[in-house]
């Protein structure tokens, strides 16, 4: 796992006011343009106006957020739904409280890409996917799963696609830009980068198809019982962030091409230094901006759509058949 460096609210909270005046909170996520609400909420002060000082740890990947959540390493968690996810939420261990980013038509999100040695045997439309491999981060993730809706959208089977798990989103687009494997779904940061080089050809984006919700902000059961008070402000604040994200970045024009403008630019630059450490901060803000997901304004959680994806775990033996959908979200956070 990887500290945040640059930015942390507990830096500026000790710059501003005194540090007895501001309550720790620890928070896990990835370095992912769908966690751009939380590092928009810090930038615009709204949890330092709550009390609180944040301090942020990066994870490698979503499951391992769940994961450090669940064993107490942090307070809060913000990550993408996973089988772990719904398992650990089932139990009891974690629970959803607000929404993470989503898909949604007019909005591009995750990219249906495939290799160009696909594209030329024809692999062109979503249906084309039937009997070909495909790379993806893991069983049991977002990329799975969307997967799953095009064969049933699409009417093929999924048993025919040869599933080729790798261990990284940069192992699962070397994939494709090698001929590894034929077609892999990818947050548009990745792919783009994969389109730019010549590298792989994209056939759609999955918000043509379909809408979901693509994650959490979860809190430890444990740290719900010991700081309700603390997580409540957390959440509050992390729902104005929300409102803030999508006064921003969410307008389209009359092309439904998405709007951008002077404020768009300066706070992608801002979320850019959590996203691209290291990275130019002109450049990265443009990929930051280029990429923005979706996102419901008061962060509220899609319950029918969590249901439905349960359910499809369930359907491949990755969620226990115990597990109940409805016990997976505390809405009494408000």
């Amino acid at each position: 796992m990887i500290r945040f460096s640059l930015a942390t609210l507990s830096l500026i909270a000790a710059l501003l006011t005194p540090a007895a005046a501001q309550e720790r909170v620890a928070v896990g996520t990835t370095r992912s343009i769908a966690n751009a609400v939380l590092f928009l909420g810090v930038e615009q002060g709204h949890f330092k106006a709550e009390g609180l000082d944040v301090e942020m740890t990066a994870y490698a990947s979503d499951q391992e957020v769940v994961e450090a959540l669940a064993a107490g390493a942090t307070d809060l968690g913000l990550a993408g739904f996973t089988a772990t996810a719904f398992t650990l939420a089932g139990s009891g261990t974690i629970k959803a409280v607000a929404a993470q980013v989503r898909e949604k038509t007019d909005y591009e999100g995750n990219d249906i890409i495939v290799s160009n040695f696909a594209y030329e045997r024809g692999v062109r439309k979503f249906e084309n996917l039937a009997g070909t491999s495909f790379a993806t981060y893991r069983l049991g993730t977002a990329m799975h799963y969307q997967l799953g809706q095009i064969a049933r959208l699409k009417r093929f089977d999924l048993g025919s696609v040869t599933l080729k798990p790798q261990g990284s989103l940069a192992d699962v687009a070397r994939a494709i830009a090698t001929g590894a494997a034929d077609a892999a779904i990818l947050p548009g940061t990745e792919a783009r980068a994969l389109l730019t080089a010549n590298q792989a050809r994209l056939i759609g984006w999955y918000s043509e198809i379909d809408q979901t919700q693509l994650g959490a902000l979860f809190v430890s059961g444990k740290a719900s019982d010991a700081r309700r008070e603390t997580l409540e402000k957390f959440v509050r604040a992390y729902r104005r962030a929300a409102s803030d994200y999508a006064a921003i970045f969410l307008h389209n024009d009359r092309f439904g091409k998405r709007v951008t403008n002077a404020k768009t630019r300066e706070m992608a630059a801002k979320i850019a230094r959590y996203v691209f450490p290291g990275r130019p901060v002109d450049t990265a803000g443009t990929t930051v901006e280029a990429g923005i997901y979706n996102m419901e304004p008061q962060a509220r959680l899609d319950l029918a759509d969590i249901a439905r994806q349960v359910a499809w775990y369930q359907s491949q033996a990755l969620v226990s058949k115990d597990i109940e959908a409805r016990l997976i979200v505390d809405s009494s956070f408000k």
